[in-house]
């Protein structure tokens, strides 16, 4: 049963919509799952948000299909630029989807304010069933209930003060121009329902508000329209977060009015911060393309949110987009709050930048490297590979490549005496322009020449020989290896910097 077929439609606020095709008939096919993602286009993505996508395009499996649904019947808060940014984040994280409002599909169209006349048929079918009611009451009377209840400690909800208002004088009212809404008729009794990762559920219906379904404008709230949506698009398993279980009485009951099977229902946990509470600004990072600007990969970003709320069973931890589709389970969803720790993100992104070839690293690192010439990045890539959680971390690893250091002679010399950190660097610009192969054994050969003939005084010195070194050509005493930094900056911008090193050392006597 479809609404495009037996519900008398209405004509749209917006342009004319037509009704969409069949549903295709592999939805129908046992085994053949159908999962979609139906964010409401408000801001950028939050990670949470981000984590059900990725969880329903995994769990639809390799055979079945992952749809994309554009929820922007909330006008008042609807960012129309937000859904090229959205879809756009979703691709950055590999996760492709079959159907959706950039490329169609059985069930187009896939934004609801395009879809306005299947929700008002499904909501006139509610009324005509007596499973919904029209609603007359003013903001202003349901703020002064809201107010009293509050008052009395009372949960806010509706008093069903126009429950048993006659069909006929709500059509009479309505028709004079009467504002009014349509409330779902919450029947007595319980709503019952086994959820894939919570199991057995139970909710006393006298606990459930009569939701509005239809606003006063004629769009649908997401309870209405998430049920009409996700039966006309053969959806069969529905993944949301665990804030959403109060609504789904709503929903079944919805469903079961409109003589629907409902899909089946899996809510997941919480993401919650390291201290357990509900993720805000204090934790750092929230939305996708915040970490994106930290510099985490999209490879390293999915293989940790999988883990927030999944488990493989095994002591695996590293999982690539295509092996969790293949392995994840909704008998391996977890109940219990995931914590948002990004220590482990950090870790698990070293792991896929050292997983990288080298000429990929160097592609993802341009962006934050926009000064580097094309034929340095390559290079740059291999330096900082085993150095880095994140690719935001390169600049400040590489600043001396860019930027001309100005160390003073107390940071210069460090642990050495300013005279013998002069001896060593006296005879640095002889040795930087030779063979570079042989550069760090020449250096070498010179730190233990003047180091003396005690092998511990001449290690001791050596060390402290390449830190000033390290700190005449870069300005830093932690860098790439030195070798490939002088190579970066070039030999004779390294000669430039010692020689400038020793005027400074020499000036301060």
């Amino acid at each position: 049963m479809h609404l495009d077929g037996d519900l008398p439609g209405r004509p749209a606020p917006l342009s004319s919509v037509s009704s969409p095709d069949p549903l295709p008939e592999h939805v129908e096919l046992p085994g053949r799952r159908r999962l979609r993602f139906a964010p409401s286009p408000t801001g950028d993505l939050h990670i949470g948000n981000v984590r059900t996508a990725l969880f329903s395009y995994c769990l639809a499996g390799e055979d079945g299909r992952f749809l994309i649904r554009i929820e922007d019947t909330d006008r008042e808060r609807y960012q129309p630029e937000s859904v090229p940014r959205y879809l756009e984040t979703i691709a950055w994280l590999g996760m492709h989807w079959d159907e959706g409002p950039d490329r169609g599909g059985p069930c187009q169209p896939y934004v609801e304010s395009e879809r306005l006349t299947f929700y008002q048929a499904a909501a006139e079918r509610l009324v005509e069933g007596g499973a919904a009611y029209f609603c007359f009451c003013t903001r202003e009377r349901l703020e002064e209930l809201r107010a009293a209840q509050r008052t009395a400690g009372l949960p806010t909800r509706y008093d069903g003060h126009c429950r048993n208002l006659p069909v006929e004088e709500s059509r009479a009212r309505r028709a004079g121009g009467e504002p009014s809404v349509v409330r779902l008729k919450v029947p007595p009794g319980e709503t019952r329902w086994d959820d894939l990762v919570l199991g057995p559920q139970l909710f006393d219906n006298d606990v459930v508000d009569d939701q509005v379904l239809l606003k006063s404008d004629g769009f649908p709230t997401y309870h209405l329209a998430q049920v009409v949506d996700d039966h006309l698009m053969g959806i069969t398993e529905v993944v949301r977060g665990v804030e959403w279980l109060p609504s789904t009485p709503k929903h079944l009951i919805t469903y079961a009015a409109l003589g629907w099977l409902p899909p089946r229902f899996a809510h997941v946990a919480l993401v919650l911060g390291p201290d357990h509470s509900k993720l805000s600004k204090r934790h750092g990072a929230q939305t996708v393309n915040e970490f994106r600007d930290l510099g985490y990969l999209p490879e390293a970003l999915v293989n940790f949110l999988a883990f927030l709320g999944w488990s493989p069973g095994t002591e695996e931890e590293i999982f690539d987009l295509s092996e969790l589709r293949r392995r994840m389970s909704f008998d391996r969803l977890q109940s219990s709050p995931a914590i948002l720790d990004q220590q482990r993100l950090d870790y698990l992104n070293g792991v896929w930048i050292r997983k990288l070839p080298v000429e990929q690293l160097a592609q993802r690192i341009e962006p934050f490297l926009p000064q580097a010439e094309p034929d340095q990045l390559i290079p740059i890539a291999a330096m900082v590979q085993e150095r880095i959680r994140r690719l935001d971390q390169v600049p400040g690893l590489l600043a001396f490549a860019f930027s001309e250091p100005e160390p003073d002679a107390e940071f210069l010399q460090g642990k050495l005496g300013r005279e013998e950190a002069l001896s060593f660097l006296r005879r640095v610009p002889e040795i930087l322009a030779g063979d570079p192969a042989q550069l760090m054994d020449r250096l070498r050969n010179l730190a233990q020449k003047l180091g003396g003939n005690d092998p511990a005084t001449a290690k001791k010195f050596a060390q402290g020989a390449m830190r000033v070194l390290r700190v005449a050509t870069t300005g830093a005493e932690v860098t790439p290896p030195l070798p490939e930094s002088i190579a970066l900056i070039g030999k004779e911008t390294a000669q430039r910097r010692v020689e400038r090193a020793i005027r400074v050392l020499a000036q301060a006597a």
